[in-house]
């Protein structure tokens, strides 16, 4: 008891660093309109408005999650700085079994710095729920991917935090899954065959050999291929399955173990409106029912696809044009001179705006355009 009395006596000449309690946090707060127009996390790119800065941004981020989980008896605290809303949101999220990803002004270069894919995205993807990128072609999708999964390759560079949990830690074994864009699926095996030697192989030792052939067939339902679990997945050289149905049977592989993260890279490419509705909507249920943290690139969604997703992050030349709900990204488009017209899909309108790969194209085309003649 001396020895404490004496540390305390000499706390302003010696500072000992000692663990805290967090701060009692206070009941989630409602959001109100001004909330609703803070979603963004970019001003949009071809407007005149001014770029924010990044403490403009982590408060955007912060409403958005205030609105968004609202519903799902979230607390947050009254700090507004982002870090500690990540770790006391987090932290519940690992106590309940989920995995969140929280990822700040994360940059990826090439070449030695020359050549730029990322450049500072912030953005967050929780357990439960499915979040939606979508951009033009070759806007970062798969890097954005890559990069939050831990599989960039050993030629690209990376800046920027990506904490998991709200902890700076590596994917464990298992804990994620992946389902790329190429489907590296053995030719020679039939569709059960397939999902079930990979049941076999990466479900644990506890279920039993009935219990995987179940989980195996449950999953194969779930994909809508049951009337094809006797035909060859087939390639190149021999006939077999479509290529959405190829897609479908990859996913299958992967939730067989129910991972916590799952990481689909354009997984309703190949599928017709009808397949994608039922794939997305049944890996919808999956997230919810399981609490899986799903973060999705998605290639020209339908519109009754896109309405699955309820965030959604916008990428434009590796750059955030938007992230946030996806019920406020009309009103986020339209405040910035860019309406959604009547009767359009507004994924169709959202990836025509941002797109500036055929800016140069459509003028070009233009002035070349003889005038008419009457």
């Amino acid at each position: 008891m001396d020895s404490e009395g004496a540390i305390n006596n000499n706390n302003n000449n010696n500072k000992v660093p000692r663990w805290t309690p967090s701060p009692t946090r206070s009941p989630p707060q409602k959001s109100s309109d001004e909330d609703r127009e803070a979603v963004a996390l970019a001003t949009f790119p071809f407007s005149d408005h001014q770029e924010p800065t990044m403490e403009t941004e982590m408060e955007a981020v912060v409403l958005a999650r205030k609105e968004d989980h609202h519903h799902h008896h979230h607390d947050y605290s009254n700090n507004n700085d982002y870090a500690d809303h990540d770790d006391d949101d987090q932290l519940g999220a690992a106590a309940d079994g989920g995995v969140s990803v929280t990822w700040k002004d994360l940059c990826v270069t090439v070449g030695g710095g020359q050549l730029t894919i990322l450049e500072g995205l912030t953005g967050y993807a929780e357990p439960g729920e499915v979040l939606a990128i979508m951009g033009p072609s070759g806007c970062g999708k798969s890097t954005l991917l890559d990069a939050l999964a831990g599989r960039l390759s050993s030629t690209a560079q990376q800046r920027g935090d990506i904490l998991i949990n709200g902890r700076k830690e590596r994917l464990a074994y298992g804990t994620s899954a992946y389902v790329t864009q190429d489907d590296t699926l053995m030719t020679t095996l039939t569709v059960k065959e397939a999902v079930y030697y990979s049941a076999q192989l990466q479900l644990p030792d506890s279920m039993s050999i009935a219990e995987k052939k179940k989980r195996a067939e449950m999953v194969i339902k779930e994909m809508g291929l049951q009337d094809s679990v006797n035909t060859r997945i087939g390639g190149w050289a021999v006939k077999g399955l479509s290529g959405g149905q190829k897609r479908r049977v990859s996913i299958c592989i992967e939730v067989l173990r129910r991972p916590k993260l799952l990481f689909l890279d354009e997984p309703t490419s190949g599928l017709d409106s009808a397949a994608s509705y039922h794939v997305m909507s049944r890996i919808l249920k999956l997230a919810r029912n399981d609490g899986i943290t799903v973060v999705a690139s998605v290639h020209q969604p339908s519109s009754e696809v896109f309405e699955l997703f309820r965030n959604l992050c916008l990428l434009s030349s590796g750059r955030t044009v938007y992230f946030g709900p996806i019920a406020s990204a009309e009103q986020f488009f339209t405040s910035n001179g860019f309406p959604c017209p009547t009767l359009r899909n507004p994924s169709d309108h959202y990836l025509r705006t941002i797109n500036k790969d055929f800016d140069q194209v459509i003028i070009s085309l233009i002035s070349c355009t003889p005038a008419l003649k009457w």
